[in-house]
């Protein structure tokens, strides 16, 4: 068993499950998406970028694109959630929420390209 892969393959479904849990929830109420979770799920998303960095197949560049755009979406959405919360001092209302969640949602699904591919990958390994 290759100890990088599975590190790898831990934190693509670290950063999706992540992005899912965040996102999850009624739209407009706040109390279903934690400040903590974005965080938590932009930091996870950055690491599994950095690991992707490394693979310089086809497969390599599309994974990190796939990171790339859920990172830029992630942190849309913990920049808005700080204008929400620092200038405007409403991240109760629900188009302060819907402004937040929109971009994860957008993430979630680059995310959930990143799995497919990286599950494709796998499985046309030959041993």
């Amino acid at each position: 068993m290759n100890f990088e892969k599975v590190v790898f393959a831990f934190f693509v479904l670290l950063a999706a499950a992540l992005n899912v849990s965040f996102v999850w929830g009624d739209a407009d109420n706040w109390l279903h998406h934690p400040a903590y979770e974005l965080f938590a799920a932009l930091v996870i998303n950055l690491i599994a970028t950095v690991l992707k960095l490394g693979d310089r197949t086809h497969m390599g560049a599309v994974l990190l694109a796939t990171s790339l755009v859920a990172d830029l979406l992630l942190i849309s959405a913990a920049v808005t959630w700080g204008y929400y919360s620092q200038v405007l001092h409403d991240t109760t209302s629900p188009e302060a929420v819907i402004s937040v969640v929109s971009p994860a949602a957008g993430a979630l699904l680059a995310n959930v390209a990143s799995v497919i591919l990286l599950i494709a990958e796998t499985v046309n390994l030959r041993r």
